[in-house]
Formats: C-alpha cells, sequence, structure tokens
C-alpha cells in the first residue's frame, strides 16, 4: 500500500511594502506667519533722538550780522531799523515794581497809568495822568532815532557816517527811560517827602541821603534834605560839609533870607547838586527843634525847591511829626530785615491809618533794608508780600559796604546794585507826587 501524497500547501503571498516618501526639508526651517490680531494695538518704538544743545552767538557776532543785513537791505533811507542783541535787564520786583492795591472796581481809578510803563510797553491800567499828554507823543512827523551812547554800536555809527544807526542796547534805554521817570517836571508846588521809621538803626539816615542824591544827579530843578530831628541828627554826616550854619541858626534869621543866594549860605551842597540843611551838634544845646520851628523852615524850602526830603526823627509821636505828615505829598518807610524791625515799620502803617493818613499810607514806599542784623535769619519775601498789600510800591536796598561805615558816602563809589535800587526808589517816589 502507497503511503498518501501531501497536498501542497498554497503559495504564501507577499506583503506589500509601504513606501514613505521623506518630506523635502529646506535649508533654513520657515516658521509659519502669525496672523495679527485686530484687537492689539500696533506698538512703534520711537526713534531716540539726542538733544543738542543750542549754542547762542556772541553778542559780536549778532551785531556783524546785523551790519551785513542793513548793508544788503533794500535802499529804504538812512534810517535801519533793527533790533537789539543785548539780553533786557529785568529788575527784580522786590526792587522796585509799582504797584496799586485795589480793592474793588470803585477803586481804578486809583491805578493812573505812568509814563515809565507806557515807555516800556505796558498795558494802561486806568485813566493816564496829565502829564503823559507830552508834544513828543501826540506831534506827527518821523523820529529820528538818537545815535548810540557807546560801545561797539557807537563805533559802528561813526565809521559808517551815521548811515548804520543801530540804537541802543536794551541796559542804556532802560536807564535813559527811568531818567526820564525821576526828571520829569513837577507841578503844583514843593513837594515834601518825609522819611520815617519807628525803630532806629535801620537805615533811615542813609536811605534819605541815597535818595536825594538819586534824585539831584537826574532832576534839573533843586532837591533839599532837611534834618528834621528834634534831638541831634546825622544826616550833615552823610555829606563832606560846605558850611557849619544850622537848622538853629537857618530858624533865627528866616526874616533876613531875601533870595535863595541868601538861604545857600545855610545849607551845604554835595557834588551830586543835593543841597543840605543840618541839624544842631552842640550837645549843650537844652532846646530841641520844634514844631514851629519846622514849620518856618518848611516855609523857606518851599520858596525855592521842587522836592523836599525831611529826615524824621526816630519815632512817630514827638512834635515835630505832625507839620512833617500834614505837609507831605507822600512817604517812604525804612523798614530793617529782621522781625521785629519789619513788625515795627508794619505798625507804623497802621498808626498812619488810626490817625487821619490813610491817604499818605495808600502813596507810600516802602525800603528795606536788608544789611540790618538778622536778615538771612528771615523769608524776606514774606514780609515783601505783607507790604505790596499795604502800600505802592517796595525797594531792596541791598548790603554795601560804604553804607555800613554809617560815614561819608559818594554816590559814584557805591556798588551798581545798590545805586540802582536808589534810582528805583527816586523814580517811584516821583510817580507818587507828580
Amino acid at each position: 500500500m502507497s503511503a498518501p501524497k501531501k497536498k501542497p500547501s498554497p503559495a504564501r503571498k507577499k506583503a506589500p511594502v509601504a513606501t514613505v516618501e521623506a518630506p523635502v526639508v529646506d535649508d533654513v526651517k520657515s516658521t509659519p506667519a502669525v496672523e495679527p490680531d485686530a484687537s492689539t494695538p500696533e506698538v512703534v518704538a520711537a526713534p531716540v533722538e539726542t538733544a543738542i544743545p543750542e549754542v547762542e552767538p556772541a553778542p559780536e557776532v549778532l551785531i556783524l550780522e546785523e551790519i551785513k543785513d542793513a548793508l544788503f537791505a533794500p535802499a529804504t533811507g538812512l534810517q535801519i531799523d533793527t533790533t537789539s542783541v543785548t539780553s533786557e535787564i529785568v529788575i527784580p520786583a522786590s526792587v522796585g515794581e509799582s504797584e496799586v492795591a485795589v480793592d474793588d472796581e470803585d477803586d481804578l481809578d486809583a491805578a493812573v497809568s505812568t509814563r515809565r510803563g507806557r515807555i516800556r510797553g505796558d498795558a494802561p491800567t486806568g485813566p493816564e495822568h496829565v502829564n503823559m499828554l507830552t508834544p513828543d507823543r501826540i506831534l506827527d512827523g518821523p523820529k529820528k532815532r538818537e545815535a548810540p551812547e557807546s560801545g561797539l554800536r557807537r563805533l559802528v555809527y561813526q565809521v559808517s557816517f551815521g548811515a548804520i544807526n543801530l540804537g541802543d542796547s536794551k541796559e542804556v534805554r532802560a536807564r535813559k527811560a527811568l531818567d526820564l521817570v525821576i526828571g520829569q517836571k513837577l507841578d503844583g508846588g514843593t513837594k515834601f517827602i518825609p522819611v520815617l521809621t519807628r525803630k532806629g538803626g535801620v537805615g533811615k539816615t542813609t536811605v534819605t541821603t541815597m535818595l536825594g542824591m538819586a534824585l539831584s544827579l537826574v532832576r534839573e530843578d533843586r532837591v533839599v534834605a532837611i534834618d528834621a530831628n528834634p534831638d541831634r541828627g546825622t544826616l550833615a554826616e552823610r555829606f563832606k560839609r560846605t558850611t557849619d550854619r544850622t537848622i538853629r541858626e537857618l530858624v533865627l534869621k528866616a526874616a533876613s533870607i531875601r533870595s535863595f543866594s541868601d538861604f545857600s549860605e545855610f545849607v551845604s551842597r554835595d557834588k551830586t547838586r543835593l543841597d543840605v540843611v543840618a541839624s544842631d551838634t552842640d550837645p549843650h544845646l537844652s532846646e530841641a527843634f520844634n514844631e514851629q520851628d519846622y514849620n518856618v523852615v518848611a516855609e523857606l524850602v518851599a520858596r525855592y525847591y521842587s522836592i523836599a526830603l525831611t529826615d524824621c526823627g526816630t519815632g512817630i509821636v514827638h512834635s515835630v511829626m505832625k507839620p512833617t505828615l500834614d505837609r507831605a505829598h507822600g512817604l517812604v518807610i525804612v523798614s530793617g530785615g529782621s522781625f521785629d524791625e519789619a513788625r515795627l515799620a508794619a505798625e507804623t502803617l497802621t498808626w498812619l491809618d488810626s490817625n487821619g493818613y490813610k491817604h499818605l499810607v495808600r502813596n507810600s514806599i516802602v525800603a528795606l533794608n536788608t544789611a540790618t542784623q538778622g536778615t538771612q535769619l528771615v523769608n524776606l519775601a514774606e514780609i515783601e508780600s505783607h507790604f505790596r498789600s499795604r502800600v505802592r510800591g517796595i525797594v531792596r536796598i541791598p548790603y554795601d559796604a560804604q553804607l555800613a561805615t554809617g560815614s561819608y558816602i559818594d554816590f559814584d563809589k557805591l556798588k551798581p546794585l545798590t545805586r540802582e535800587a536808589a534810582r528805583e526808589l527816586a523814580a517811584l517816589v516821583v510817580e507818587g507826587v507828580a
């Protein structure tokens, strides 16, 4: 028996081989773009700028530029109107801006425009004084610019035979404007200006001297300073005396004075043209200068002078004070820089208000002497703020070594700031009585 035949096993099918294609990879891998969100504001980086400081050219360079422009300017006449290149002087408010306190609309008439304000271009704050209506203002016709006073501007004017006129610098124009205020004509007789304080040692006599010198140097008329201290005054010690005659002798010889020449024998004249009537220096003199004596002197002074400064004695209740205040057209109150000195000056204003002299308080000027002790320990701005609310103006007198000696005063040798303070005080005084 033969073995059974095996059935052939079915052929195995080969499983299909899957072909996977490798992705093509670029050399630089790209990042998918992100769509901007409309709700998110776009932030743009601000460019960084480097601040370049401006360098202001020197005044000489600017003047040369003006000359170049003037030479190539169209032919419009010999006058070349150019703008000054010199920086303007600004006087601190503490040294002297005239202010008028206005309580309500009814007091606006008290805010009278001044000539100095018009020269500087200030807007008028009230009705103008009659002295503001001058021929130079209302007469028509071209006004020729004055030749420059000095410096490079003067040289340019001379070498161009007047064809190029740059005018004065702003400093010179400011000085001339102040001179116009100080030197303006005064109508209505002699103007009496007492200088007073309730405390000794704050510089009352020194302020009287500087004020008189500043007035006399500019004005063409006569200015006199009277030492009306009931006791021994020291006004004459601020000058180089030209006579030994005193106010006591003037009173005794009053009936014999018929002319200014007669009166001049009893006064000392400073080189600034300020006349001074000295008080008695004899310590054995028992009779004090009184009310009747002052009236005699005031009547004589009213014949020959336009402005009379009265250096009052310390205090405000002595016998000479009443006739002094009754004749006054304005006041100068001297205050030191310490608390007690400023407080006494403020109380002086209160006393004047309470005793029938409110009109003088409104027209008063406070001279704040910063050379007294304690000035550096107080807030001068607060002191000025108080007085500014009560008086017409304030002038701060700076420390000056010549003034500190308490002796002879040479106005030309004072520091420039001290001279300017005296001139500012003089301008305020004249404005108040013009």
